[in-house]
């Protein structure tokens, strides 16, 4: 399941086992109105991003699908890859696509075109930032590789983690990349050097926001750390009594604070300079499959969640509630 939000006005939900997608309007948290279900995919939708009225999809169908979420037709249908397209960023006119099959594309989303193939990883694409000048990449290869697409050139091919790479940021100077290693590595764009190895983490990093040189991860050990990637210096450790019981799923934070939800079903507010817990935005019943919280999405008056089971036994929602914290 994959949700992802332009603003809390109109939010996008996906679903893996499923084909379907739902473009959703949150105008009121207690009447949630699904205005569009973008039906056209053969197999489930593991990415997908939205740029006002565009909605993105990838596949396990091997597609990318171009939407109009205003009206749920279907503009184009990209074909290329050869396996799952595993993730993708949008950037303006142009998106990036990540597979299994190894490769990256590059589409021009208003003709449909691919406008360049990206080669060089042997294992699947899991992670891709795009800035408009670079791709950056990560993979089950272990590494995380630097492009630039014009050229279809590889310009650099950062390596030192010793297993699968599944989370990236970048700002356009630094690559941040988490890896089931337990390890977060930060690299210079320019010369491809690992400038920090930040180590803490006891397992998978599978979420992190980068925003003025400080990184937020969450980690399926539970918690969540705030560095400095100037220093490499571990600033916070989100943790105590109040902790995530299970792993971080998701997280978003500002100069203030910072959310986190996790499939132990809650979705928690901390202060982001001292690491203190402030308190429980949203907790799901436990029992029975057990509620998880997939994805979150905040703005200064609504919060979003897409919730579901773990098991799978329950159909994956969005969660919509009023939300008073200034997250500018």
């Amino acid at each position: 399941m994959t949700a992802d939000t332009q603003t809390l006005q109109h939010s996008c939900l996906a679903s893996q086992e499923g084909a379907k997608m739902c473009a959703i309007s949150s105008l009121h948290p207690n009447s949630v109105q699904c205005l569009r279900t973008l039906v056209g995919h053969t197999g489930g939708v593991w990415s997908s991003q939205m740029r006002d009225s565009i909605i993105i999809s990838g596949s396990t169908d091997r597609t990318l699908k171009v939407w109009n979420a205003e009206t749920g037709e279907c503009i184009h249908t990209l074909y290329g890859h050869t396996s799952t397209v595993r993730c993708m960023h949008l950037h303006e006119k142009r998106v990036v696509s990540g597979s299994r099959d190894a490769t990256l594309r590059v589409w021009d989303i208003e003709t449909g075109q691919c406008l360049h193939v990206l080669m060089g990883h042997v294992a699947a694409v899991r992670c891709v930032q795009y800035d408009g000048r670079r791709v950056v990449s990560g993979a089950y290869d272990f590494m995380v590789k630097v492009w630039d697409p014009e050229t279809e050139t590889c310009l650099h091919t950062l390596q030192g983690h010793t297993n699968r790479v599944y989370s990236l940021q970048f700002d356009g100077t630094h690559v941040v990349s988490g890896s089931l290693d337990t390890s977060i590595r930060v690299w210079d764009v320019e010369t491809g050097n690992c400038i920090h190895t930040l180590t803490g983490h006891q397992s998978l990093t599978s979420g992190m926001e980068l925003k003025d040189n400080i990184l937020v991860s969450g980690n399926a050990d539970s918690t969540v750390k705030i560095w400095d990637i100037k220093t490499g210096q571990c600033l916070q450790t989100l943790q105590g009594p109040h902790k995530h019981q299970s792993a971080v799923t998701c997280l978003q934070f500002n100069k203030n604070f910072v959310i986190t939800s996790s499939d132990d079903g809650t979705v928690k507010l901390w202060d982001l300079k001292t690491g203190e817990f402030i308190r429980n935005l949203v907790t799901l019943e436990s029992g029975g499959s057990g509620g998880v919280v997939w994805r979150i999405r905040a703005s200064n008056t609504k919060l979003v969640c897409a919730v579901g089971s773990r098991n799978g036994t329950e159909e994956t929602k969005l969660l919509v509630l009023d939300f008073d914290v200034d997250m500018n």
